[in-house]
């Protein structure tokens, strides 16, 4: 287990408490803290681990330390590019962890579910199926369905990724265009008992929904996949099209037999990472306030009502008072807006979207930071985990001619706070339940 931070004075440093807070929500989500209490004990035959996600690496390597050393463990599971922490001393390797590319999916991440899939076969009821499972999978275990090829994946992937759509529509059309997703991973596992250990990155928590849901039943249906298509305007092969349409792709629904004696365990979650960064702000001596885990919507709104919060609270507005830190999570959208011909797409993710939008609505209010960032420390596509906003932000911008409104224009977050400082860079964090806001009011 990591040291824990020293405490900091949010008076003399604002930004290193959020970013202090930001550590101990990931911290709490990290794997080999949560793992070991919801590990099985070895079966009769052989355990095999399989899985997928950003989580991956440090959810294997947490099993081979907790797991018995005389008892078989074998496996594959597959993590993001760049993902897999350091392997801890004396800790020997007896799970297989591959890379793929995300949120892209990519040639490695169908090899490697296809051989996930492989490795279900033979399996036994005296054998034990462990599912490693968190955010990310989605497009790590790629495994297209009958009539779409990798290209089509990557298309549509690309297309959902900048309609705006959340990511339950996301989701739900990725099971259904897929062998593996939507619970056909644990129908390949049988007659093999399967314990799925899950780190949730979705709003609710729902186990169906996160990276797809490989290893639990599917309430949607194919009906509800072509209608996400149609709303956002996204096509697929006129095979699939009629696949869908006759209700082939449809994937196990609650209540099916080849889930009888399943578990599920949830060992991270969104609101427990929430509640340890407010445990960290009570004992500054700041009320914390927890909005919600599972905040939705475009990113640059959220960022909006966020401020119009804070600026009440800054002004002695409301039922909350200062000094005290607002904090929220969930997973917010960011639609892409088409530019010009010849004009430069922006970068940024979520998290950066949200401090434009929340930078641009507080307008320098004083005595107000904010921090936004992804937990797994990837914003999006990018190097940085998120960005910083301070009462001056704005004001320092305008003074070096950037103005918020033009980047928010063109979902240009990393653009407007790299020049400004204002990026969060932590390197990938080997965990993820989504997205961590904290604004502090002093």
């Amino acid at each position: 287990m990591t040291a824990p931070d020293p405490q900091i004075d949010p008076y003399a440093a604002p930004r290193e408490f959020l970013e202090h807070l930001y550590r101990a929500a990931v911290r709490r989500a990290l794997p080999l803290h949560t793992l070991g209490a919801h590990l099985p004990p070895p079966p009769k035959g052989r355990t095999v681990v399989l899985g997928a996600g950003k989580a991956g690496g440090s959810m294997v390597q947490a099993v081979e330390a907790l797991w018995p050393a005389d008892a078989p463990l074998s496996g594959l599971v597959v993590t993001r590019y760049h993902h897999i922490p350091p392997r801890p001393a004396g800790v020997p390797q007896r799970i297989e962890l591959v890379e793929a590319s995300h949120p892209v999916p990519d040639a490695a991440g169908e090899q490697a579910a296809q051989r996930i899939l492989a490795l279900t076969q033979g399996l036994t009821a005296d054998d034990l199926v462990l599912c490693l499972i968190s955010g990310g999978g989605s497009a790590l275990l790629t495994l297209p369905a009958d009539g779409l090829t990798l290209a089509d994946k990557q298309r549509i992937n690309k297309e959902l990724l900048l309609s705006g759509a959340h990511i339950g529509e996301m989701n739900c059309v990725r099971k259904h265009l897929s062998r593996i997703k939507g619970g056909r991973l644990a129908a390949a596992c049988a007659p093999a008992r399967v314990v799925t250990l899950t780190i949730s990155d979705v709003p609710g928590d729902d186990p169906s929904v996160i990276a797809s849901g490989p290893t639990v039943p599917d309430a949607t249906t194919c009906a509800d996949a072509l209608a996400i298509l149609r709303r956002y305007g996204i096509s697929v092969p006129p095979a699939v099209q009629q696949a869908l349409e006759a209700g082939a792709l449809e994937t196990p629904k609650p209540g099916d037999a080849a889930f009888n004696g399943h578990e599920v365990h949830m060992i991270a979650t969104p609101q427990q990472s929430l509640e340890a960064a407010a445990d960290v702000a009570r004992s500054a001596g700041l009320d914390a306030y927890i909005l919600s885990d599972e905040i939705e919507g475009e990113s640059r709104e959220v960022g909006k009502v966020h401020a119009a919060l804070a600026r009440a609270v800054a002004r002695g507005n409301g039922a909350w008072k200062k000094p005290c830190v607002i904090l929220s999570g969930g997973e917010t959208t960011v639609t892409i807006r088409k530019q010009a011909e010849g004009t430069p797409r922006g970068r940024g993710g979520r998290a950066g979207e949200f401090c434009l939008g929340l930078a641009q609505a507080l307008q320098g209010q004083p005595g107000v930071w904010a921090l936004a960032a992804d937990t797994d420390g990837i914003d999006g596509v990018e190097d940085n985990a998120g960005a910083f906003v301070a009462p001056d932000t704005l004001a320092r911008a305008q003074a070096a001619g950037m103005k918020v409104d033009a980047y928010l224009d063109r979902n240009d977050a990393y653009g407007y706070f790299e020049p400004l400082g204002g990026l969060v860079v932590t390197g990938p964090t080997h965990t993820n339940v989504n997205d961590f806001r904290a604004i502090l009011v002093l």
